[in-house]
């Protein structure tokens, strides 16, 4: 009987656009290539924006009777675009003609002069597209297949691909394979992976309020939450976004993220270090959630010295992380609280005082949860981290009363390899931390102890070990599966099946023995 081939697996748009952007990378560095890529995703999707509003002002028009030798100035009255959201973009800024002169050497300084025209027109991007498609070092005949190529896709509600969320799906998915393109630190500073981003947003739940991330990367925190609020039945403009970004062409990198999906942000004028030179100083968020660097050694200036936002302890200069703790309490509202990502190191550090700071931390009862999260969920290191939640809602009226408890869960069984370096958490995973972080903040919401994964603990347990916060310290081990089976019945059954196993090795042996002397 003819065996019949297996169907091959269809793939996804993001892979085939990827797979195909990535063949015409030639001697690029992603570091280079990513705004190459993401800068043109950008261009053709509020091209297609404007389009599709171009169209239907054209029917209105018609509608209304407008006579054909009038609609050409209606149809170019900027108000008629900026009034429903949506991008002005000059006529030689459209794709059609950038389409157009794919094939001509001058296409890299056409691109350029689309990008220049576009932020003259809408100030909100200036000063934050690429540039830098007509140098030299970029194969002009690439950028000409890559133009076509992402000239395939449409970006509209009215393409086979739905509407906006496939420019995010796209975006966001080459912002990863990016990601796990670079080498170094740069993949963690633009990029936290999704499940890492959901499993926050979760579990801060970011309703309603200020939402701040101090250290923005790409605006995938922002991203989330806005996605988060709208699943819930809200509105993106429920929400008022704040961030700020050390590294510039990731800063720009955000702005065009946000932008692109509707999301208005406040990631101040400029990309600027949020210790030195902090944008929203006055700012106290609801929620402030964030992914900043791990163990930065190189963050200290004099200056900083005396700074107010040292309440619990002026953080050692060979590593900001308890900085960036404290940054994020400083800037959190009298009920606010944040959910952020620490290398497993601060968990236990005594370090420059760092265990003097998270002591004072514990008994200022600002310690929510610990989540000791499973290791390979980042593209840039396999090492395990930890999510911290602190809160001063504990000392508000009318929210949940856990005082002077901390829970900790131990999520490191968790997750589900999708390479052999890379970790995701599923939906499913992501609902049982998130869940049992809810049924224990809400009174009553029926929380219990599950040995080996979550455990409320009290401050006086934590002092004993001595403000350690590892959740493996206090969840314990899971409890064994029941076994009634009498243990003579079970000797007896495993030695039959110890002794069936010796038969089926000597019957193996014999047959191996038997083809190997046929081919002799």
């Amino acid at each position: 009987m003819a065996r019949v081939a297996k169907p091959k697996p269809q793939k996804s748009l993001e892979q085939t656009l990827w797979e195909a952007a990535d063949k015409l990378r030639g001697n690029q560095e992603p570091s280079e290539y990513k705004h190459v890529v993401l800068g043109l995703v950008f261009l053709k999707y509020i091209s297609d924006r404007f389009e599709e509003r171009r169209s239907a002002l054209e029917s209105e028009l018609v509608a209304e009777g407008i006579k054909p030798e009038r609609l050409a100035s209606f149809l170019e009255d900027r108000d008629e675009y900026t009034s429903h959201n949506v991008f002005w973009v000059p006529e030689w800024a459209r794709w059609g003609y950038i389409q157009s002169v794919a094939k001509q050497s001058e296409i890299g300084q056409q691109i350029d002069q689309a990008m220049d025209l576009i932020e003259k027109e809408n100030p909100s991007l200036r000063g934050v597209l690429p540039r830098n498609y007509g140098r030299d070092g970029l194969d002009k005949r690439r950028l000409g297949e890559l133009v076509d190529l992402i000239g395939s896709i449409g970006f509209t509600a009215t393409d086979d691909h739905g509407a906006d969320d496939v420019l995010g799906r796209v975006y966001e998915y080459f912002l990863g394979q990016f990601a796990g393109k670079e080498t170094g630190k740069d993949a963690g500073a633009f990029y936290t992976p999704r499940s890492v981003v959901k499993t926050l947003v979760e579990m801060l739940e970011p309703y309603k309020g200020r939402v701040y991330d101090p250290a923005a990367g790409s605006g995938g925190m922002f991203v989330q939450s806005a996605e988060f609020v709208q699943a819930h039945g809200g509105k993106r403009t429920d929400i008022s976004v704040y961030g700020q970004e050390f590294t510039d062409t990731t800063w720009k990198l955000a702005k065009m993220n946000l932008a692109l999906r509707g999301i208005e942000a406040d990631l101040g004028p400029r990309s600027d270090d949020s210790f030195t030179a902090d944008l929203h100083p006055d700012l106290r968020a609801d929620f402030v959630i964030a992914n900043p660097p791990f163990n930065v050694s190189d963050w200290w200036d004099a200056k900083l010295a005396d700074d107010p936002r040292w309440k619990y302890g002026t953080p050692p200069q060979g590593n900001a992380n308890f900085a960036w703790v404290q940054h994020f309490i400083h800037h959190l509202s009298p009920k606010g609280t944040a959910g952020f990502v620490l290398a497993n190191g601060s968990l236990s550090s005594k370090s420059g005082g760092e265990g003097e700071i998270r002591r004072k931390l514990v008994e200022a009862d600002l310690v929510d949860c610990i989540v000791a999260m499973p290791d390979k969920l980042f593209f840039n290191t396999p090492i395990p981290v930890s999510l911290w939640f602190v809160s001063k809602a504990k000392h508000g009226n009318g929210h949940r009363e856990r005082r002077g408890e901390v829970l900790f869960i131990d999520a490191r069984t968790l997750g589900t390899m999708e390479t052999r370096r890379l970790r995701v958490l599923t939906d499913d995973d992501i609902a049982k931390i998130a869940d049992t972080y809810h049924s224990w903040r809400n009174h009553d919401g029926g929380y219990e102890d599950v040995p080996g994964f979550a455990r409320a603990a009290s401050l006086e347990e934590i002092t004993k070990h001595d403000f350690v916060l590892t959740p493996g310290r206090y969840v314990g081990a899971a409890e064994a599966e029941a076994d009634d089976e009498p243990i003579d019945e079970k000797i007896e059954r495993l030695t039959k099946e110890l002794f069936a196993e010796f038969d089926r090795g000597r019957e193996l042996e014999g047959e191996i023995r038997r083809r190997l002397e046929a081919m002799s």
